[in-house]
């Protein structure tokens, strides 16, 4: 991996007159979305080296590039997927005539049919670095599968795989070292005993979703913060409740890691998302694994940075949750950043 990257370097090299990161103080809120990323479970910070998960926190990044970036030259990234291309042609559906199939199938569910605990999803996520010595971003596919069990025990697996190049060695970030691992190799597991629900497992991951989709946007914003905005009930127009369309699928996100939505809860989640505005209908389009979906984007004003389009893809019959992706809509010089490069993707899945 070193070779491969040393090849990268002298290909397209950093400008040798590339400054450092210039020096200025943080207000509050670019202070605390800082914290949020540097102490992330799921991100890791090596140096100067920014480690960016599907599930790290967003908004964040955009307080951090608001503040941090200099106008340096710029050099063309490498080894980051292309974005998804929805079809255009396609007729498209919109949110609210989906929230209605789901609602749909939602009335015919039964008794057992309730969320569950736990998630199965497939991540890429790229990784970033700054300064006349850094590498080309690199993105890092990873898969996670966590179960909770009725008596309280549980099970977290990740493994190092992608699915678009089956067979082939994975990138992995060792404790700030990149190396390629063999396709499938186990990269944590760790069990928990019966009982132990409480002391392995956060508020969020113990508190069932509601099945009302102004409760269901309280309680994202109550657990998982920056989801709280107008709804319905409130009697607001939709485009207050767009401003806060980015941080509601942030939340959203984080949610989906914990749980997997029944129908009566994936019915709520699209009603919410039709409410909340600023997300338009932009096709058809198949996910990085392979299945067909709707795709809805909102690239509208994300935070301090205006750098990013965020696409949501759901079930097209049932209006599950089916992908995130987060690109880039500007060029990002300091980290090698060219728009329309893919930030971050996630695959959900039953």
């Amino acid at each position: 991996m070193s070779d491969e990257l040393g090849l990268l370097r002298a290909a397209d090299p950093v400008r040798a007159d590339e400054g450092p990161w210039r020096d200025r103080p943080l207000h509050a809120r670019a202070e605390r979305d800082l914290n949020r990323l540097l102490h992330s479970r799921r991100t890791r910070r090596a140096g100067r080296r920014l480690v960016l998960r599907a599930e790290a926190a967003v908004l964040a990044l955009f307080a951090i590039l608001a503040f941090t970036l200099s106008d340096a030259g710029s050099s063309r990234a490498a080894a980051a997927p292309a974005a998804l291309v929805p079809h255009s042609d396609a007729t498209p559906v919109s949110l609210d005539a989906l929230a209605r199939r789901a609602e749909a199938r939602a009335r015919t569910a039964g008794a057992a049919d309730g969320p569950r605990r736990g998630s199965h999803l497939q991540t890429w996520y790229m990784s970033m670095e700054s300064g006349p010595d850094a590498a080309p971003p690199v993105t890092v596919p990873e898969e996670r599968i966590t179960r909770w069990n009725t008596d309280g025990s549980s099970s977290e697996l990740v493994v190092a795989t992608d699915p678009r190049h089956p067979g082939r060695p994975v990138i992995h970030d060792a404790n700030g070292h990149w190396r390629t691992v063999s396709d499938g190799e186990v990269l944590h597991r760790k069990t928990y005993p019966a009982g132990s629900a409480a002391q392995h497992s956060g508020l969020a991951a113990r508190t069932r979703p509601p099945t009302d989709p102004v409760a269901l946007r309280e309680h994202l914003a109550s657990l998982y913060g920056g989801a709280g905005g107008p709804s319905r009930a409130s009697g607001a127009a939709r485009e207050g409740g767009a401003a806060t369309t980015p941080q509601l699928l942030l939340a959203l996100d984080s949610f989906r890691q914990e749980w997997t939505p029944g129908p009566r809860e994936t019915a709520a989640i699209v009603r919410m998302l039709a409410d909340a505005g600023g997300l338009r209908p932009a096709g058809a389009v198949t996910d990085r694994l392979g299945r067909r979906g709707q795709a809805y984007v909102y690239d509208g004003p994300d935070g301090a940075s205006n750098a990013t389009r965020q696409m949501v893809i759901l079930d097209p019959r049932s209006g599950g949750l089916m992908g995130l992706e987060v690109t880039f809509t500007k060029d990002l010089p300091d980290f090698r950043i060219s728009s329309g490069q893919v930030m971050s993707y996630v695959a959900w899945m039953p």
